[in-house]
């Protein structure tokens, strides 16, 4: 419920400020109630305004969605870009490197806490969501850091510290290998584990990695 100071301050807001409003406390509604339970009118209420305020911005609650998912996502992209960029840039030791790249990789997990609340609930929602949603969402998200990825993998190849066909392939084998068990183990950030736990996924992630992909393996 939004303070008396906060509604102040939104009156003041110009369309902009109150447009964001809206996409924030939409965010948090979704994360909360999942797609089929958020109501307009439990946006409007989060965010302070009327309910007529949010269909001037948005149409529906499926184009509700589908921004904050495409926002949500962007960001968590961007971040696991800045990530990808910060590793493997000098590699000394190619299996502590991948693995201090696996947990810097789920960072976002405990940094955008809502956005894979929201993802949480789309994979129990999927059969009810909007059509199209899930793909713009993967090539917003997921995809977009995925294809970063690629790129710092690709240097290790031609460096010749990997053997590498494709490197699309080899950064989707690395999420699932080294980020995926945590992802799974802990229902994407909902259940914390130990540091003992998520560093032992992410050993024997890296180190299945590694037999995949070395220069040495037998073809």
């Amino acid at each position: 419920m939004a303070t008396p100071e906060a509604t102040i301050a939104r009156a003041h807001a110009g369309p902009a400020e109150e447009r964001r409003d809206v996409v924030d406390a939409a965010r948090g509604v979704f994360a909360r109630e999942g797609w089929t339970h958020t109501t307009v009118e439990d946006v409007a209420a989060r965010a302070g305004v009327a309910p007529e305020t949010v269909a001037h911005y948005f149409r529906d609650k499926e184009q509700l969605l589908l921004t904050v998912l495409l926002e949500s996502a962007a960001s968590v992209a961007a971040a696991l870009t800045v990530v990808a960029e910060n590793h493997l840039v000098e590699v000394t030791d190619l299996e502590q490197d991948l693995g201090a790249l696996g947990r810097a990789w789920l960072t976002p997990l405990t940094v955008f806490p809502e956005h894979f609340a929201i993802v949480r609930h789309i994979s129990a929602e999927i059969g009810r969501l909007p059509a199209g949603l899930w793909e713009m969402w993967q090539n917003a998200g997921p995809r977009q850091a995925q294809r970063e990825l690629a790129r710092r993998l690709q240097r290790l190849a031609d460096l010749g510290l990997l053997d590498i066909a494709e490197a699309d392939h080899a950064a989707g084998r690395f999420i699932q290998l080294v980020a995926g068990g945590v992802v799974q183990r802990s229902f994407h950030g909902a259940v914390p584990l130990s540091d003992f736990e998520t560093d032992e996924l992410i050993n024997h992630g890296v180190a299945d990695f590694i037999r995949l992909f070395s220069p040495t393996a037998s073809r």
